[in-house]
């Protein structure tokens, strides 16, 4: 379920969101991104509850795609998940994983690159990079909103995008900048 008490805008036809919730339960999405590790298996956090919730078939699908590099997104189906797709990005470890910004902000462009070649209309995004991985919630919100913003003219398909964030300090953060960038 999703607290529908962030901030909502449209920007060039998509609606662009920002919600507290739980990334496994977009209903009504086609794909949700899973902040993956580089072998694309079940771990802590975003990718263990995405593993959990889609079940076995998962792994199994995710196995010939590993290993991913950092800023790298490859797509599955979503198995037993509510979305018929996933969308695996490996945000950059902060402080070890370099050009840091450069490599969190090609995760969301190659994420919305991947929804649109395969004729997407709505993509659920977490806050990549920022739990396990250390990246700090301000400037990870930034590039998130900032690269979103920017790669949603070039793509056709797209036209919601939610943020899911885990916690109501990171749907303040996000909401506040997505307002920042789109007055």
């Amino acid at each position: 379920m999703s607290r529908e008490s962030g901030k909502k805008v449209e920007v060039d036809g998509t609606v662009v969101e920002c919600v507290q919730g739980d990334i496994t339960r977009q209903e009504g999405f086609d794909a949700i991104v899973n902040a993956a590790n580089a072998e694309l298996r079940t771990g802590g956090g975003v990718a263990g509850a995405i593993h959990a919730a889609a079940g076995p078939g998962l792994e199994e699908e995710c196995r010939p795609l590993a290993p991913i590099n950092p800023g790298e997104a490859v797509i599955t189906s979503g198995h037993d998940l509510p979305n018929p797709w996933v969308i695996h990005c490996l945000g950059p470890v902060h402080g070890r994983d370099e050009p840091s910004n450069e490599l969190l902000a090609s995760c969301y462009r190659q994420a919305l690159g991947l929804a649109d070649r395969k004729g997407l209309s709505s993509v659920a995004f977490p806050a990549l990079s920022t739990g396990a991985f250390g990246f700090p919630l301000e400037p990870a919100a930034r590039i998130a909103m900032e690269t979103v913003l920017a790669t949603l003219p070039a793509v056709e398909s797209v036209k919601r995008v939610r943020f899911v964030l885990f916690d109501q300090e990171a749907l303040e953060i996000h909401a506040r900048t997505l307002e920042t960038l789109t007055g």
